[in-house]
């Protein structure tokens, strides 16, 4: 695979997301990976860099994607008008611009302008509006794309959690978890995991929605009744266990019996994830015809600004958006032709079968 293009939305401009973009593409040693092509504009990128004096961030401004030079990194003026940036506020500006770098980033990548894309972090509420009525980056994707359905999987190495639900109130979780949604989940999963992670056979485990997985029905029925049917169903094409208690499940670390976890809502699956992975876990939107990762992390409006971002999840998405591109590169290409290894020079070298007749 040649050097991929690799897009960077800004998130709001008002968080940490510019700041850990800026430390992440300091070091040159990245563009040996990537071309890295950054969706803001070269005013708001000097602002921050005025805050990073420590950091040695050099970048060509480019207005036309197919002037992009391979050996920098590029930064694509989605803007050019003047606009006020305070770090650490919520405001409407910081949800306008951040909705505009995504725009003009997932139509490069709808183009095959970049190969992939790493979301810096938006605040969910600033971005609403009338021409932008999502929750998030990923039904935001699932629109754009016209995807069937997606799953939010947070990965660090080997440990990975997809999510049934995800930005819900936790009282619609319990009516939100149907024999489809499950399936379709898991299906999504089991694809992403062969296709995206290079798992020839996964084993994904799944955990009950209430305490104790429902302690036989005694503590909620959905187990019983939705769950373990849906999972007997879905064992017909793939290798997958539960429901499991997710307290038990995680203490005794379970995980690293499987190659995938699916919970059943935002904070039973994220709260151990981001206590176990440790700063770097990565955040990945399965079931798109595209990629796209971002770090586990949100705006942190409350160190925006001061240069204490930490870079690390970011970088990992970078790390983990390359490597899940080269996978799926690699997946199709085993796939495009069953007889691929059999070239035509093998065939004029061989000999015909000689066939004595009796």
């Amino acid at each position: 695979m040649t050097k991929p293009n690799i897009g960077i939305s800004c998130g709001d401009l008002n968080g940490i997301g510019i700041e850990i973009i800026i430390k992440a593409f300091s070091d040159n040693r990245i563009l040996d990976l990537c071309t890295p092509v950054i969706f803001a504009s070269n005013k708001v990128i000097n602002f921050y860099r005025k805050s990073v004096p420590d950091v040695n961030f050099n970048y060509q401004s480019v207005r036309e994607l197919n002037r992009i030079n391979n050996k920098q990194v590029n930064v694509y003026n989605c803007w050019e008008e003047e606009v006020s940036i305070a770090p650490g506020q919520l405001n409407e500006t910081g949800g306008i611009y951040a909705v505009k770098s995504l725009r003009a980033a997932v139509a490069a990548l709808k183009q095959n302008q970049i190969q992939g894309l790493v979301t810096a972090p938006v605040h969910k509420k600033n971005i609403q509006s009338p021409e932008f009525n999502f929750t998030g980056h990923t039904p935001f994707l699932k629109s754009f794309f016209i995807a069937n359905d997606v799953a939010m999987l947070l990965c660090s190495g080997s440990f990975r959690v997809a999510l049934l639900t995800e930005h819900l109130p936790l009282k619609e979780v319990a009516q939100s978890i149907t024999r489809d949604a499950v399936l379709s989940k898991l299906n999504i999963l089991h694809q992403s995991l062969m296709k995206d992670f290079g798992i020839e056979k996964p084993k994904i485990a799944v955990l009950g929605l209430n305490p104790h997985a429902g302690d036989d029905g005694l503590v909620g029925k959905e187990e019983e009744e939705i769950i373990k049917p849906a999972l007997k169903e879905a064992k017909h094409a793939m290798i997958v266990t539960g429901p499991y208690s997710a307290d038990a499940f995680f203490a005794r670390r379970y995980h690293d019996r499987f190659d995938a976890v699916l919970a059943m809502y935002h904070d039973q699956g994220l709260i151990p994830f981001k206590t176990l992975a440790i700063g770097d876990g990565v955040n990945f939107t399965a079931g798109l015809p595209v990629i796209r990762t971002s770090p586990d992390h949100g705006t942190a409006f409350d160190i925006a600004g001061k240069n204490k971002a930490d870079a690390s999840s970011f970088l990992a998405a970078i790390f983990e958006c390359i490597d899940i591109l080269r996978r799926r590169n690699d997946y199709d290409e085993n796939r495009k032709n069953p007889l691929r290894k059999m070239t035509s020079e093998v065939l004029a070298n061989a000999e015909d079968e000689k066939i004595d007749e009796q």
